[in-house]
């Protein structure tokens, strides 16, 4: 029996729960902390999108896994 199919989609689904939920994290505290103080925008936003990309590339790599495994299959 091949679990192939069901790796390929527990690689991609388990690999962006993750930086989902840290994005959505940090874009709120983000958002807060300059609802709080706006004259900090600018020394927040640029530390933000920096970590925002982070997050995003642990989703790419889950995504480059499962198309890794996807390509065993057949």
């Amino acid at each position: 029996m091949d679990f192939t199919p069901l790796a390929v989609g527990l690689a991609i689904g388990l690999g962006a729960i993750g930086p989902g939920i840290g994005i959505g994290i940090l874009g709120s505290k983000a958002m807060e902390a300059i609802g709080r103080n706006p004259e900090a925008s600018g020394t927040v936003f640029l530390p933000m999108i920096i970590g925002m990309a982070f997050a995003e590339a642990i989703a790419i790599y889950a995504l480059v896994v499962a198309f890794a495994l996807f390509g065993r299959i057949g």
